[in-house]
């Protein structure tokens, strides 16, 4: 089993967009993921076509009661399953801001309560460094990072990245990172300076698959779905699935050794 969690602090980038579609795509690939959604927001959860969960099951149970991790999956309409978020995530970096071992929680959480079927595990987290994404970081073997093809989200990337840096000195474990560009624009060429200046400065960290900017992986969520789901046939179907492959075919969600 390898835990991905999906990050990066500048919101608009496409996380839970990717999160999403790789999930869906690991599916359609017969590996059968599971998805965690730490994000208050629940934009994983509801763009997964689950809804009317109270206000505290899911993940804010785990936090703030301790229900098992086991207890709290709910299958999605295409078959993998979640643990789903509500807004009730947002008072957990209140409750547990002062207490370091809290950041370890998901770590035991996910060792003890998720059979280890050899399935990834996929956590879409919040766009801030908090409790909440601290606690997927720490439990994590790999961290995935969405990049939109425009200036800020290089600058963002590169603050991260060093921010990576500085927690990986501080927690003495190593971040194995990918980096993928969405939102990539074939007609504009800022879109393919972008993509230049992170390959030069990241190399193979960089992923070959750019994800085009494409109207379905917009509407999709919408209507509670995945882009495969909602439009098979469609270019971002097309990227997703090659993104996916791409990583699986490098170990990207192999166990970690």
């Amino acid at each position: 089993m390898a835990v991905i969690t999906v990050f990066n602090q500048k919101g608009g980038v496409g996380k839970t967009t990717t999160c999403l579609n790789v999930t869906a795509a690991l599916e359609i690939l017969q590996q059968h993921p599971t998805t965690l959604d730490l994000d208050p927001q629940a934009h994983l959860t509801l763009s997964s076509g689950i809804k009317g969960i109270p206000p505290d099951k899911g993940m804010a149970a785990f936090f703030k009661y301790k229900t098992p991790l086991d207890s709290l999956l709910r299958e999605t309409p295409r078959g993998w399953q979640i643990i789903p978020a509500t807004l009730e995530l947002s008072k957990i970096d209140a409750l547990f801001g002062s207490d370091a071992k809290a950041a370890t929680l998901l770590k035991q959480g996910i060792r003890n309560e998720l059979t280890l079927t050899g399935a990834p595990i996929l956590i879409d987290c919040c766009p801030t460094l908090g409790v909440l994404t601290l606690n997927a970081l720490l439990a994590t073997d790999r961290v995935l990072i969405p990049v939109s093809a425009d200036f800020l989200s290089l600058q963002s990337v590169h603050n991260l990245d060093s921010a990576l840096d500085v927690l990986e000195k501080k927690l003495q474990r190593s971040f194995e990172r990918r980096i993928v560009i969405t939102r990539f624009d074939s007609r504009r060429k800022l879109s393919y300076d972008i993509y230049e200046r992170l390959k030069e400065r990241y190399g193979e960290l960089l992923c070959n698959t750019r994800i085009g900017e494409n109207v379905s992986l917009a509407t999709s969520p919408m209507h509670g779905m995945d882009v495969f789901s909602f439009a098979p046939h469609s270019p971002g179907a097309e990227d997703y699935l090659a993104l996916t492959k791409e990583l699986l075919d490098s170990g990207f969600f192999s166990a970690a050794s």
